[in-house]
């Protein structure tokens, strides 16, 4: 894969600068690609942009301001606070097709700047019951893409059978580990870092680093 080229879906997350990483080890060549929805914690795109700006990776910042307009939750809406899903429903930050559409217009950007190769941060394991995180979603999405371009993309997911413990002792084992904790925002109250420490996202996040030093 070293002579190839990627495109990572990029949020300035734990997770998605995990895969920028692993990308930036894996392919000659990497550009990024982040979405502005407007979403509830837009402090990620500006985040997005320094890590793309620090490490001299070209970064594109797609505006999907429609996804806003058809998909009020949490994640969408200042107003609406975040809660874990209840007997057995989603979380209210699930975006119904949010990785439909970022992966199809990841898709159409990659094939665009002919990179054979998208790099996303979905994951089956610690994916709090997204159906659009699931492996047979993102196998069935690159079926499809590559027939609706007749190209031959594919979709790599590093992460998917990881929890957040094993997530942290890849970024360790890719020399990243205090890079990702400290530069990365994951949190849903726009939080750098450790972020709030309350938030589900935050929670996880701590959950899984102190699973990993558990484990060194």
């Amino acid at each position: 894969m070293k002579n190839d080229k990627a495109m990572v879906v990029f949020s300035g997350g734990q997770d998605s600068t995990t895969c920028l990483f692993w990308a930036l080890e894996n392919f000659d060549e990497v550009e990024a690609v982040t979405f502005d929805y407007n979403q509830r914690h837009a402090e990620e795109i500006e985040c997005a942009k320094d890590i793309a700006d620090e490490l001299g990776i070209k970064h594109h910042i797609l505006n999907m301001d429609l996804l806003n307009q058809l998909t009020p939750n949490a994640l969408t809406r200042a107003d609406i606070e975040v809660e874990d899903g209840k007997d057995g429903e989603l979380p209210n930050t699930f975006v119904p097709g949010r990785n439909l559409v970022f992966l199809s217009f990841a898709g159409i950007l990659a094939n665009q700047v002919g990179a054979k190769h998208i790099i996303t941060g979905v994951c089956e394991t610690d994916f709090s019951g997204y159906p659009d995180c699931r492996d047979d979603f993102v196998k069935s999405l690159n079926v499809s893409l590559n027939l609706a371009m007749d190209e031959r993309l594919v979709i790599h997911t590093p992460l998917m059978w990881l929890n957040k413990a094993e997530t942290w002792k890849l970024a360790d084992d890719l020399g990243k580990l205090n890079y990702i904790r400290t530069k990365t925002l994951t949190c849903y109250n726009g939080i750098k870092g450790d972020g709030c420490g309350t938030c589900p996202s935050c929670q996880l996040r701590l959950k899984g680093y102190e699973e990993y030093m558990q484990m060194k």
